[in-house]
């Protein structure tokens, strides 16, 4: 293990913001990260990068958490359990699953970040959450340096939601997560919108795992930019739940808004359809704006600094709350 000094953590986050990490150490084994805790506490942890904008230089040590490797820890007839590194690339990891007929997180694909990260904020799209088949996560206690493991239940998941944003968040490190698929008969989620539209379009009856996993990522990729040409941290904010009596008031005003039910009293607004109407779908300001194909995507174009980015996503915030009455909440973690 070697600290480094003055690191650009530029080639570390998504948005490719270049900011400067005072220490910086990579670790590749579990030992080592435990090791570590013994003389460090004060930590930033950065895996993928993926769902955070970087508006400072970090004085605490920067921990890039590169842990590798899959485990089948049992396989039945239909199902099959799996144990993931944190330092197992998202999207490769659903491939891989896809590969070998391990259904569940087809819907999922594309998604960029590290499998460490998928449980804090419960990714999801296209009808699936993560959590549907998270079975476990495993993370060291950084206060004592011991392992520990949070069952489903006790992940608290909610939409975009953990227990790791909440009460747990800075007391532990993700170190794996481990994941029930299917090996058969598969419970395919083909509900979503525009997943339907490509199926019939493509005259596919019974789809395959392989079949919603290449929808989806030319969905994605039609839509999303790639964080390798421009730097974004996809979603920036969670769609706003409101209730259906605001709705309705809404709905006089402005005849078009969409929604989605999610109880008898509540609905889900698209947040990309509110910043759209807004007039900020393409807008660009210097090297940084509004992506021009999904509202719901903040992009630096080469250069930007975090402050910049974040000073938009609040003019953003304020502008929907003046026309529309609902605060916009920002996905992304801000630091």
């Amino acid at each position: 293990m070697e600290i480094q000094h003055n690191i650009s953590l530029k080639d570390y986050n998504t948005f490719g913001i270049d900011v400067n990490a005072k220490r910086f150490i990579s670790i590749d084994f579990l030992y080592n990260l435990q090791q570590l805790l013994k003389q460090e506490q004060e930590l930033f942890v950065i895996s993928g990068g993926s769902n955070m904008l970087l508006t400072r230089d970090i004085e605490a040590l920067v921990v890039h958490l590169n842990l590798k490797g899959i485990s089948i820890d049992n396989e039945e007839e239909r199902f099959v359990d799996l144990t993931v590194n944190a330092g197992e690339n998202w999207h490769e990891f659903v491939l891989w699953c896809i590969s070998l007929n391990y259904g569940g997180i087809e819907n999922l694909s594309l998604i960029p970040g590290n499998v460490g990260t998928c449980p804090i904020q419960n990714i999801g799209a296209y009808g699936v959450e993560v959590k549907d088949v998270i079975t476990k996560v495993n993370a060291v206690e950084i206060k004592t340096g011991k392992l520990v493991s949070f069952t489903n239940e006790e992940c608290e998941f909610g939409y975009r939601n953990s227990i790791f944003k909440n009460q747990a968040k800075g007391k532990y490190i993700i170190t794996s997560v481990s994941f029930k698929l299917t090996k058969n008969i598969h419970n395919l989620n083909t509900t979503y919108g525009a997943i339907e539209k490509e199926l019939e379009a493509k005259k596919i009856i019974t789809p395959t795992i392989k079949d919603i996993s290449d929808i989806v990522i030319a969905i994605r990729q039609s839509k999303l930019p790639d964080p390798k040409e421009i730097g974004n941290s996809g979603s920036f904010f969670k769609n706003p739940v409101i209730s259906k009596k605001h709705y309705e008031t809404l709905l006089e005003k402005f005849p078009t808004i969409p929604c989605y039910g999610i109880s008898e009293t509540e609905v889900k607004v698209p947040a990309g359809w509110l910043i759209e109407q807004s007039g900020f779908k393409g807008k660009r300001i210097g090297n940084y704006g509004v992506h021009n194909k999904q509202a719901l995507v903040l992009v630096n174009y080469g250069g930007a600094t975090g402050e910049e980015i974040y000073q938009l996503a609040k003019l953003i915030q304020k502008t929907i709350l003046d026309k529309f009455s609902i605060p916009l909440e920002i996905e992304v973690n801000v630091i």
